[in-house]
C-alpha cells in the first residue's frame, strides 16, 4: 500500500548509523499438494532505524527458494520511477486542487502546501491521486525507505532472479485507474491526516518487528482501507491477483520467496488465507 512512497524517495542503502534493532517478522511456508513449496515474508517499506531481520528460519527459506518475488524490483532506479509517475500523473484542464477537496479541508490544504513550500498552481495539471501521493510526502511519519526491508531482501537475493508481482507502472496504474470520486477520497484523507499513507510510524514498525499480525490486521481496517472502494482496489484485488501468480509459480514447480508488505499477509483477505482457500497448506513458521 505504501510502496509508491518508497519509489518517490531518494534511493540508498544503509551504510552507517544506529545499531540495527532485532526483529522477528512473520514468515509462512506454503506447500502444494504435489510438494512444491513457497514462502511468504511480511516486509515493511520504511523504518526509523535499520532492523536485524535475518533469522535461521528466514535464511533457510532464502537458501531453499529459487527466486525472490517482490512488489517492485527496481527500487533504486529513481529516474525510471519518476518517468512512470510523470507519464501517468498529468492531464490538462483539471480544476484547481482546492476545488477537489472538501470545503472544510481547504484551510488544511493551504497549511499543508505552505509546509511543503508548494504553490497550488503546481498541481494545475496533476491528477488527483498523484497530488494526494505528492502531498503525503510532506506529512510522512518517521521512517526511512533506505531501511526498508524490501530493499534488503532484493540485495540479499544474490544471484537468484528477482521477480516483480506488479512493477512501478502497474502499481501506480492502480491509483491512476481509480474513479475520480475515489481519488478525491484519497486526497481528502491525506489532507485531513497528512501521515495517513506516508512512511510507517514507530508503532507500526514495532508491530512489524514483533510479527504481531493481529495488530497489523487491525491497521488494515482503518484509514484509507476503511473505505470499501479503496480497500478493494488497493488491498483485496491486489491480493487476489498476487495469490493467483504465486499459485501459478507453484504449479510450474518454482520455489518462490515472496516478500511483500506485511499488511498484505493480514486477515481473511491476506495472502496466507487466500492461498489456504485455494487448497494449499499454509503454516506460519516464524
Amino acid at each position: 500500500m505504501r510502496r509508491w512512497l518508497a519509489m518517490l524517495l531518494a534511493a540508498g542503502l544503509f551504510a552507517c548509523g544506529p545499531e540495527p534493532q532485532p526483529a522477528k517478522p512473520a514468515l509462512w511456508r506454503v506447500e502444494a499438494p504435489g510438494g512444491q513449496t513457497a514462502w511468504l515474508f511480511g516486509t515493511i517499506h520504511s523504518l526509523p532505524r535499520p532492523a536485524r531481520w535475518r533469522s535461521a528460519a528466514v535464511d533457510s527459506a532464502f537458501a531453499r527458494a529459487d527466486r525472490i518475488v517482490v512488489e517492485v524490483a527496481g527500487l533504486d532506479d529513481d529516474a525510471a520511477m519518476a518517468e512512470v509517475f510523470t507519464r501517468l500523473a498529468r492531464t490538462p484542464g483539471l480544476p484547481p486542487l482546492s476545488q477537489r477537496v472538501r470545503p472544510d479541508l481547504r484551510p488544511a490544504l493551504a497549511r499543508l502546501l505552505g509546509k511543503g513550500g508548494m504553490e497550488e498552481s503546481r498541481f494545475r495539471d496533476v491528477e488527483t491521486w498523484a497530488a494526494a501521493l505528492t502531498l503525503a510526502r510532506i506529512g510522512e511519519k518517521a521512517g526511512d525507505s533506505a531501511n526498508g526491508i524490501d530493499r534488503a531482501v532484493i540485495v540479499g537475493a544474490g544471484g537468484k532472479p528477482v521477480v516483480e508481482l506488479e512493477g512501478a507502472a502497474r502499481q501506480l496504474g492502480i491509483f491512476d485507474a481509480l474513479p475520480e470520486p475515489e481519488q478525491r477520497d484519497l486526497l481528502n484523507a491525506v489532507v485531513g491526516d497528512p501521515g495517513a499513507i506516508g512512511g510507517e510510524d514507530t508503532r507500526l514498525a514495532e508491530t512489524w518487528r514483533q510479527g504481531d499480525m493481529a495488530a497489523i490486521e487491525a491497521e488494515t481496517r482503518t484509514g484509507l482501507l476503511a473505505d470499501p472502494e479503496l480497500r478493494e482496489a488497493l488491498f483485496t484485488a491486489r491480493n487476489r491477483a498476487w495469490s493467483r501468480k504465486i499459485a501459478e509459480m507453484l504449479g510450474r514447480g518454482e520455489r518462490p520467496f515472496v516478500a511483500v508488505g506485511a499488511a498484505h499477509m493480514a486477515g481473511p483477505e491476506g495472502l496466507p488465507a487466500m492461498l489456504a482457500t485455494q487448497g494449499f497448506r499454509v503454516k506460519r513458521v516464524q
